[in-house]
């Protein structure tokens, strides 16, 4: 149980820094670059942590996908930049996409 929440530190943690991205203004403002740099040394951290336990594909299936659905929320929120129809059509198949990996793959750590 615990590599999964290193997993989902690792996903929180790199949503927070890639949202900072746009923030930062190519990283010439100070607040906002921290974020990022510091958001995603936790998030590499942790999904190395992760990775003891969690195959790296299924792992990275995940940390990639729930960080497309969340930074596409965030950027819709926060930057006002509102998907269109074959957007969602594309982060709804993530979506299943994610959810057959969790439900169905037998993949094993060696």
């Amino acid at each position: 149980m615990k590599y999964w929440i290193y997993l989902l530190i690792a996903i929180l943690f790199e949503v927070m820094a890639t949202s900072a991205l746009k923030a930062s203004a190519g990283f010439t403002r100070l607040w906002p670059s921290i974020m990022v740099v510091v958001g995603y040394a936790i998030s590499f951290f942790a999904m190395s942590l992760a990775l003891e336990a969690i195959p790296v594909g299924i792992a990275y299936a995940i940390w990639s996908g729930i960080g497309i659905i969340l930074i596409t929320a965030i950027a819709w929120v926060l930057y006002r930049q509102q998907p269109d129809i074959w957007a969602m059509v594309g982060i709804g198949f993530i979506i299943i996409g994610v959810i057959i990996l969790n439900l169905l793959s037998r993949v094993e750590v060696h």
